[in-house]
């Protein structure tokens, strides 16, 4: 199929309503829909929270009678199943549109091409598609949770521009500026949860929760389930996460049921995913969060357990925050990775984007698959 201009620019625009529910609609994807007849457009819409309206319902709803004999451009294939809301694309069938472009084939295994399918056997002229790499960025832990069965997970980190996190002692308050922290809370409220080891929590007491005041979306914003890997339950009642809106899970190695309770006395939930040598089972804590619909994983934790996520293949990104300072070799590293020895042990990168944010910079990569 050769998508027109028009195609793109419609297109274009349903994929910045989608954007619109970028910290809102998890575990549901972000998606927008665009109706447009006689080449103007007639109605629009994106998924704003999970369990509401989808994109093409609000954007019919906007058209009305009007949608009969219009094209809906849906960043996303439309759902044919029934969820919590009706499946969208009966509502396209029954509105009388003639025709859907999809962005994107739904990755999930109870749409994956069935939406479409519907829609071309009522006689809706159908297209897959346009702008597909453009969606698909705006739904990195959907596609990845559909279709791996684990979320995406991104490691932030501060350093300096000789690679360090933090003093030998352990301070590190605070490596980078303001705009870079800022732009850390905003990795934390499209998050679904926060990973972080014990030995960050001991030696730094964090919130992990989102402090913004700008920008407010509809409803406010959403604290990520915070997820404290603690093999020997060393975590304190007081700690500040647990006093904090939303949930805390803290996950363990150790069957210790009078130390279980007092942490769910204090409001933590408690699972138990051990593995060999007392420590945790990290491939099991994927499939864990993921059966409970976590799409994006934000990692903010230190070298050891960066390291350990590393080495096992269960980092799919890095958002490194480079401040212009040097903090001198006795300075902690990134990365806990003593079994690279040789230089064909690497782990390899693509670097997608470089930018500066305030006086710092930061370099987004993704981890390369080995072929």
């Amino acid at each position: 199929m050769i998508f027109t201009q028009q195609d793109s620019e419609f297109m274009a625009r349903a994929l910045q309503l989608a954007a619109q529910g970028l910290y809102s609609t998890q575990p549901n994807p972000r998606v927008g829909c665009v109706l447009v007849k006689e080449g103007q457009i007639i109605g629009e819409g994106w998924h704003q929270r999970a369990g509401g309206p989808h994109a093409e319902v609000h954007a019919l709803q906007q058209a009305g009678v009007n949608a009969k004999g219009a094209t809906a451009y849906v960043t996303l294939e439309p759902c044919c199943h029934q969820g919590r809301t009706p499946p969208c694309s009966q509502a396209l069938v029954e509105a009388g549109v003639k025709r859907v472009v999809a962005a994107m084939s739904d990755p999930n295994p109870e749409v994956a091409g069935k939406g479409m399918q519907q829609l071309s056997d009522q006689g809706i002229d159908t297209d897959t598609g346009l702008m597909q790499a453009e969606a698909e960025a705006l739904n990195p832990g959907f596609i990845s949770r559909m279709s791996r069965g684990r979320p995406w997970v991104t490691c932030k980190m501060a350093m300096s521009l000789d690679g360090r996190t933090a003093m030998a002692s352990g301070e590190s308050k605070w490596i980078t500026g303001a705009e870079a922290r800022h732009q850390v809370h905003l990795l934390r409220a499209r998050s679904s949860a926060i990973i972080t080891g014990i030995g960050t929590v001991l030696a730094d007491d964090p919130s992990l929760n989102v402090r913004l005041d700008d920008r407010t979306p509809e409803g406010g914003w959403i604290n990520p389930v915070r997820v404290v890997l603690d093999p020997n339950l060393s975590l304190p009642v007081d700690a500040k996460l647990l006093q904090q809106v939303g949930r805390t899970i803290v996950v363990t190695a150790t069957k210790d049921t009078e130390r279980e309770a007092e942490l769910q006395d204090a409001g933590a939930e408690v699972i138990y995913l051990p593995a060999p040598g007392g420590r945790i089972d990290l491939d099991e804590l994927m499939i864990h969060l993921a059966n409970e619909e976590m799409n994006e994983v934000l990692l903010e934790t230190g070298a050891t357990l960066s390291g350990a996520m590393l080495n096992a293949g269960l980092i799919d990104e890095l958002k490194i925050y480079m401040a212009a300072h040097v903090m001198g070799d006795k300075a902690r590293g990134l990365f806990n990775l003593p079994d690279l020895e040789q230089m064909d042990q690497r782990i390899d990168l693509n670097i997608t984007d470089i930018r500066a944010v305030g006086k710092d910079w930061c370099i987004s990569a993704n981890i390369k698959v080995k072929e």
